[in-house]
């Protein structure tokens, strides 16, 4: 691989681990809250309040995954 192959490879990696992290399905659920935003806004519907009742949901959803998984251990 070349210098400039493995210094894009790098920064797709970082990007890639920083917007996805440990949990895809946060990642993908904010994907698909700011695409549901969009449309909504894009016909017309005051759609401002989704994105942070999505985030909360998913926030509490995370949480109560991670702490399942604290109890069996």
């Amino acid at each position: 691989m070349t210098t400039i192959g493995r210094r894009l490879h790098g920064f797709a990696e970082f990007w890639w681990d920083f917007i996805v992290g440990d949990d895809w399905s946060l990642a993908m659920g904010v994907v698909i809250a700011i695409i549901a935003t969009g449309l909504l806004a894009h016909h017309g519907l005051n759609a401002w309040w989704l994105l942070p009742i999505a985030v909360l949901t998913l926030l509490a959803l995370s949480l109560g995954r991670a702490a399942r998984v604290t109890r069996k251990a």
